[in-house]
């Protein structure tokens, strides 16, 4: 017969095992909420680009896609072009490209300078996309350029509470040719870069025309 375990050394391992589950259990939260950034400070980045053509709108869609560092339960898409159109809802999908449940509402007035969204992105990193439409061509100067507001609300000790981050330059749209105004942004504007018109005319000879 095998000798039984005193008390005291089965106590020693089953406190051992409890104490590493809950470090185990402490640990997974604290790691996830570390990845995570301050919601009234998140790191949000995104772009704009050429939307798809929408039935019954003949206007020009423009396809605005960005994501933050964490979850998110609002935002607003602020072009300085007005806004004659918003589609809803918009597309949310996961690191690895699967679309996902969840999803926001989106409303405005139109014709309007603002596209507000309210729903859920429940993580950091998911990517929101969806589109609006102006009434200019999406190349012709002045060329749209959004900005961007987050917005999250939480329960915190039984408490609702609201955070707010941005503005983001989402930037002028991609897929355009450069002119004198690429490379300046709402937030970050600069003068227009002037192109030197190169001369046509031959250069004379060295000496040409020397009596």
């Amino acid at each position: 017969m095998h000798a039984s375990q005193p008390a005291h050394s089965k106590a020693t391992l089953w406190l051992g095992a409890i104490v590493g589950s809950l470090a185990l259990l402490l640990a997974t939260p604290a790691l996830s909420h570390a990845e995570e950034s301050n919601p009234n400070n998140y790191s949000c980045l995104g772009g704009l680009s050429a939307g798809a053509p929408e039935a019954g709108n003949e206007d020009q869609q423009v396809k605005y896609i960005f994501y933050c560092d964490g979850p998110i339960t609002g935002y607003q898409v602020q072009p300085q072009i007005p806004a004659t159109g918003i589609s809803s809802p918009p597309l949310v999908t996961n690191i690895a490209g699967t679309t996902l449940q969840d999803t926001f509402s989106c409303s405005g007035e139109i014709p309007g300078f603002a596209v507000n969204c309210v729903g859920t992105a429940k993580a950091g990193y998911e990517k929101i996309s969806g589109q609006f439409s102006i009434g200019t061509k999406l190349c012709a100067e002045p060329r749209v350029d959004a900005l961007l507001t987050v917005t999250y609300a939480y329960l915190e000790k039984g408490v609702i509470t609201q955070a707010i981050s941005g503005p983001y330059d989402l930037g002028r749209p991609s897929g355009c040719k450069p002119d004198a105004f690429s490379g300046s942004t709402r937030l970050n504007p600069h003068p227009p870069v002037r192109t030197h018109k190169k001369s046509h005319k031959k250069a004379s000879k060295k000496g040409a025309g020397k009596q």
